[in-house]
């Protein structure tokens, strides 16, 4: 069998999570003794199709082994996916619920599947949090991602099915990087000038945006505001071991939830498959764990990670 050889189009690179998801990928292909390409899409979607088209539309002896993909838009690519799978590339959609997977595998030779993050677990990790955060309740500034994503989605029903009555959420839209936070904290302090506004917990639905809030907030002119802003419990998600997991431990948050790089396994899923002629299952998920553990989160004072 010739050399495997495949695609990761990841979103941005502006995103510590998605830089991870890259480096798990490029440590998959060293291990199984395969090569990967790695492509960002700049978080455009139409660069993002036009990228993997490339290799699809090349001549056989130049298409890749298979394509793994995280989705920059609310879709997960149906169009692409079919034209892969009938090149006879492998094809692995990740963190995105595709439907369309199960009628691909009714014609596919090659592997076709989605490997997510069980990101309605990670919405009801960072309820539990808030909920140790403010256990009398309180009012949390709740930044989600992009309306159409399904990790935005899957997040906020996760946190919705059990956050408590007594915790409420004023929501902002960012597009999970620091600075698009750190504009739309910028936007929201312009509209609640002169307002009378209690925040208790910021939260975040990564941890780029949580820093991204937490540096518009802590820039405030006025110096009390500022250091109000400053004694805030800050909350994300994704848990790097190099970021958001160091940010924890040093205090810049409180909280983040871990969810695993769904990347490098993807390949490695695909490479098993393809190697031993195996299936692989239609959908599988990595579970996400709250970082530091939820017992050691507390109202008072941050503990130990």
């Amino acid at each position: 069998m010739p050399r495997l050889r495949f695609i990761c189009s990841l979103i941005t690179k502006e995103n510590d999570y998605q830089m991870e998801q890259a480096a798990s990928a490029r440590t998959a292909a060293q291990n199984l003794g395969v090569d990967v390409e790695i492509a960002f899409a700049d978080g455009n979607a139409i660069t993002q199709s036009t990228q993997i088209l490339k290799h699809v539309q090349a001549p056989p002896e130049q298409r890749p082994s298979g394509i793994v993909v995280e989705p920059v838009g609310g879709t997960a690519l149906p169009q692409v996916a079919k034209a892969a799978a009938t090149a006879g590339i492998g094809w692995a959609v990740l963190n995105r619920d595709a439907d369309y997977v199960t009628d691909l595998r009714r014609i596919a030779k090659v592997p076709v599947f989605s490997l997510s993050t069980d990101h309605e677990a990670v919405g009801e990790i960072q309820a539990k949090q808030l909920a140790a955060l403010l256990p009398a309740g309180g009012h949390v500034l709740y930044i989600q991602g992009p309306s159409e994503n399904a990790a935005t989605k899957g997040r906020i029903l996760g946190m919705n099915r059990i956050l408590s009555p007594s915790i409420k959420l004023t929501t902002l839209r960012a597009q999970w990087t620091e600075e698009s936070a750190r504009r739309c904290i910028e936007s929201w302090l312009t509209l609640t000038s002169g307002k009378k506004v209690t925040i208790d917990v910021v939260a975040a639905q990564n941890d780029a945006m949580a820093v991204g809030a937490r540096k518009a907030l802590l820039g405030v002119p006025h110096p009390i505001e500022r250091e109000m802003w400053q004694s805030l419990p800050y909350t994300g998600v994704d848990g790097v071991p190099t970021t958001g997991q160091t940010w924890v431990r040093a205090g810049t948050l409180r909280a983040t939830v871990v969810t695993p790089p769904t990347a490098g396994e993807a390949i490695v899923m695909m490479a098993q498959a393809l190697i031993k002629s195996t299936m692989v299952p239609e959908r599988s998920f990595i579970s996400p764990t709250s970082y530091p553990p939820l017992e050691k989160i507390s109202a008072s004072a941050p503990q130990p990670a």
